[in-house]
């Protein structure tokens, strides 16, 4: 892995002087029909972050033909997008493989890119536009962007706005898009929708609430214990019912207990489409800055969502109407916070989060 990314260090600084000199502006320079390629791998609630940005690009260029490359969950829920042409799936460990690189270089450059767009901005995400052959790589600049990422990419903005749906927005501008409207069109299947109606109709729940206990790093996780004490308030205070979501064993063994200790019904194993689906029939969703919360929101359900590690100003749930509780921000380089405790998600007690779920219950204005 370290001979790669020499390798790939020296040939970006053979690059840098011809990046530098093709800063031009480039929006003027395009045909009505370009080829754009976005590069967003991992991270399903990043992935949602990004669709807004491929539905400005179609609105811009209704004849451009645009892909995006990326890995098997994300794929699963872009598949069906209105705005995207086709979807490149990468392996996880791509890199670490010449052949997958080869193979990878030769199916992208098949398909003629223009420009490259890499919201992602780290060397595997960059490293896949320039394999493209695309002539403009737009990325964000040293900060925003790390590793080889600013050498790859020859168009680089520097962000100005607080949260990642509109920094990714930002990097639009070199196309001469400002300010485009902020449009998530995340796609509903007729299969999902069929499993998810099955589902609702099987425990005859008509108005209810999703909480999801789960989350990807262990200082974001809320206690269960308290999301059974949410759902006991739902229930008796609220007069509605609580679905708990999950995704892998240890994801569902929390959900089991909040079913066992409430009246909280245990959620199906969900593909993201039915996910998603689910999400849209929801009252309202509580849980903490994962995934399911940016999916929520970007499908138009209002969110109680809670915050430790992370800024709510950077990656709260976008759009009106949601509430957000932070006690405070746990310190430290974004590793480190990963690796924290909940002692910041802790500190959320279960009365903040009840009466959040009331406000929202009483239509009260965000």
């Amino acid at each position: 892995m370290y001979c790669v990314r020499l390798s790939l260090a020296k040939v970006a600084i053979q690059h840098i002087v011809e990046s530098n000199a093709s800063m031009l502006e480039l929006g003027t320079s395009l045909s009505d029909a370009p080829r754009i390629l976005i590069t967003r791998l991992s991270a399903i609630g990043d992935c949602i972050h990004c669709t807004p940005l491929v539905s400005a690009l179609r609105k811009r260029y209704p004849s451009a033909f645009i892909g995006w490359v990326t890995q098997g969950g994300p794929a699963s829920l872009l598949d069906g997008h209105q705005d995207i042409d086709t979807i490149v799936k990468v392996d996880k460990r791509w890199l670490k493989n010449p052949k997958h690189i080869l193979r990878i270089r030769r199916q992208l450059r098949e398909l003629r890119f223009d420009i490259a767009i890499d919201p992602q901005s780290l060397t595997k995400s960059s490293l896949l536009g320039w394999l493209s052959g695309a002539a403009y790589r737009i990325g964000f600049s040293r900060g925003q962007a790390r590793e080889l990422s600013p050498w790859l990419n020859n168009y680089r903005v520097e962000p100005r706005s607080d949260h990642v749906v509109d920094r990714y927005l930002e990097l639009l501008k070199p196309l001469g898009i400002e300010t485009p409207d902020v449009e998530f069109s995340i796609p509903r299947s007729a299969t999902s929708k069929k499993t998810v109606d099955a589902f609702l109709i099987r425990n005859q729940l008509d108005e209810f609430v999703l909480l999801n206990p789960g989350a990807g790093w262990n200082s974001k996780i809320w206690p269960h214990e308290r999301y059974a004490k949410i759902a006991e308030h739902l229930s008796q205070e609220l007069g509605l019912a609580s679905v708990v979501l999950w995704a892998g064993d240890r994801e569902r063994a929390w959900a089991q207990q909040v079913a066992e200790q409430s009246p909280a019904i245990l959620a199906p194993d969900t593909s993201l489409p039915e996910l998603a689906e689910l999400c849209r029939r929801a009252k309202f969703f509580v849980g903490s800055d994962t995934g399911p919360m940016h999916l929520a929101a970007a499908v138009g359900t209002r969110c109680v969502a809670m915050f430790g590690p992370t800024k709510i100003e950077v990656c709260g749930p976008y759009g009106r109407g949601h509430r957000t509780l932070q006690e405070f921000l746990q310190d430290g380089t974004s590793k480190e916070r990963r690796g924290d405790n909940n002692a910041a998600m802790r500190a959320i007690t279960v009365g903040a989060v009840q009466a959040a779920c009331e406000s929202l219950c009483d239509n009260r204005a965000a």
